[in-house]
């Protein structure tokens, strides 16, 4: 079988945690960079890859990629890649998104006009037309320039894979559901373990970590740009991947699931987005302020995303809430916390300097992932501690 670069983008600061996802899924990995990583597979890959990676934002097909310093050699270097093995004659095309890092062309309007121009002329000379009407499915690109490398992408995925199609409703300041997936992920939490969230907002960790428990896919009722490339991908290969992910489902799993927010708007929210990813059942929402945070069984979990203070009003109450999350804390008997924050004023707040401590951008935000590493519980069956 023909075996294809794919490119897949992640949050920066999550490679890792994606390169394990590439590998689980039995593919070997070409390379990783700054919020990517590059993987080798089949065409089958690209849909397993679309439905099942948590952690990525989009699964690029690597048209090719070359050295460019100027606008010329830009457009000699995408002239020179095999459009035509891709995109048909009626087909839409353009350069969805250019960015650049320590080039010399920096400019992505210019960088987008000079890549389309190169691909019509390219495929002028192969399909003998002068013009396209450009009335068929869509084919965007997606350019990496860094260092005067240029790395070409046709993007497989459409919207954003952190579209999952369950989060209809969304709190203030939603975090990504890939990047919630990752953050979890980032923890030694397992399905049978306690997962607590107390400031839950729409509902997002809760639910990724209720889809994991029940090994529900995330891209499994969604739908991808490259569903419509018939001339590429079949539509066997689409149906025996999302086949594969309703076999694996498991909506039996037990799980001790929780998400607390002080506002019964965002309870009513959350519990409707998890009835929206099939997921309800499995995790209990309930109106509750941090300063109720407790249960009584150990070695538990506290996964959250708290108020950062992005609003001037909001600042002013941050140093209770955070005092309160670390009072709450440590009355948990061998718990550990997860906190992605951007305020800087966290641990001091906590009051307790975190085990582990990760830079993360969400969005353009640059936040940092407090690891409070709680004990393991002890090996089952032999009364020890786990090591």
């Amino acid at each position: 079988m023909e075996k294809i670069s794919f490119i897949v983008p992640c949050h920066f600061g999550m490679e890792a945690v994606l390169k394990r996802e590439i590998t689980n899924l039995g593919y070997e990995i070409e390379s990783v960079e700054d919020g990517r990583v590059t993987f080798v597979g089949d065409f089958s890959a690209l849909c397993r890859a679309n439905i099942f990676l948590r952690t990525a934002e989009r699964v690029l097909i690597k048209i090719g990629s070359f050295h460019a310093e100027t606008f010329e050699e830009l457009f000699q270097g995408t002239k020179s890649l095999p459009w035509e093995d891709y995109i048909p004659e009626d087909g839409k095309f353009w350069v969805a998104k250019a960015a650049s890092v320590k080039s010399k062309l920096f400019s992505p309007s210019d960088i987008q006009s000079i890549m389309k121009k190169a691909m019509v002329e390219r495929l002028k000379s192969v399909y003998h037309k002068e013009w396209f009407a450009e009335s068929g499915v869509s084919f965007p690109i997606r350019v990496f320039l860094m260092k005067d490398e240029v790395v070409v992408g046709l993007d497989t995925t459409g919207d954003s894979l952190h579209k999952r199609g369950y989060r209809k409703l969304t709190a203030k300041a939603p975090i990504a559901e890939n990047l919630a997936a990752a953050l979890i992920m980032l923890t030694p939490w397992k399905g049978e373990r306690i997962l607590v969230d107390p400031f839950c907002g729409s509902g997002t960790f809760p639910i990724e970590a209720a889809m994991m428990a029940a090994n529900i896919a995330p891209g499994m009722n969604r739908s991808f740009i490259a569903g419509q490339w018939q001339h590429i991908v079949s539509d066997v290969a689409w149906e025996n991947a999302f086949d594969e992910a309703a076999s694996l489902v498991d909506m039996g799993a037990q799980t001790d699931i929780q998400g607390y927010d002080i506002d019964d708007k965002m309870v009513s929210i959350s519990r409707e987005n998890a009835k929206l990813a099939g997921v309800e059942h499995l995790i209990h929402f309930q109106r509750r302020g941090v300063e109720q945070l407790s249960h009584p069984k150990k070695y538990g979990f506290i996964i959250t995303n708290p108020p950062y203070g992005e609003r001037l009003e909001e600042k002013e109450n941050l140093p209770a809430i955070y005092e309160e999350l670390g009072k709450r804390y440590r009355t948990l008997d061998d718990w550990s916390m997860y906190v992605i924050s951007a305020y800087e004023q966290t641990e001091k707040y906590i009051g307790q300097k975190a085990g582990k401590n990760r830079k993360i951008y969400n969005g353009m935000m640059k936040t940092y992932y407090y690891q409070y590493i709680g004990a393991k519980p002890p090996h089952r069956g032999n009364g020890r501690r786990g090591g």
